[in-house]
């Protein structure tokens, strides 16, 4: 049986479980194809980076499960779970080697989770920091 490697990756409000096996390089989400599932090609790029930094764009399968969120946060929920699925499949290299996916990975900086998410709304206001129309006559 091949060996499985999971990785979770969150940002804003999505959350995506990555499931990375090997094979030919072959990327689904929610069981539909990259190029289908997202509308930019510059979010498939994007999504596809810690795999070219390691230079195993053809060495693993990736099935991905996410919901929440639009294709922005989606994307760099993916990117996030992608990573961390690497380094649990690297976790016997030593990390202070040049050669480690750990040390490769973090200083490209995919390693970091963005923990930026929406503000919320205060009362008086139109959104979390925009106030109403302010009219002197």
């Amino acid at each position: 049986m091949e060996k499985t490697f999971i990785g979770t990756g969150r940002r804003k409000r999505s959350v995506a479980r990555v499931r990375m096996t090997s094979g030919k390089g072959k990327i689904t989400i929610n069981g539909r194809d990259v190029n289908d599932y997202l509308p930019f090609k510059t979010l498939v790029m994007d999504l596809k980076q810690p795999l070219e930094a390691t230079k195993t764009t053809d060495k693993f399968d990736i099935d991905v499960t996410v919901y929440g969120g639009g294709f922005s946060g989606q994307t760099g929920a993916i990117r996030l779970g992608i990573t961390r699925a690497l380094l649990q499949y690297d976790q016997n290299t030593d990390p202070s080697s040049d050669s480690s996916f750990r040390k490769i990975l973090k200083t490209a900086g995919f390693i970091t989770r963005d923990a930026r998410i929406k503000e919320r709304k205060k009362y008086g206001l139109k959104k979390a920091r925009r106030a109403p129309q302010f009219s002197k006559r």
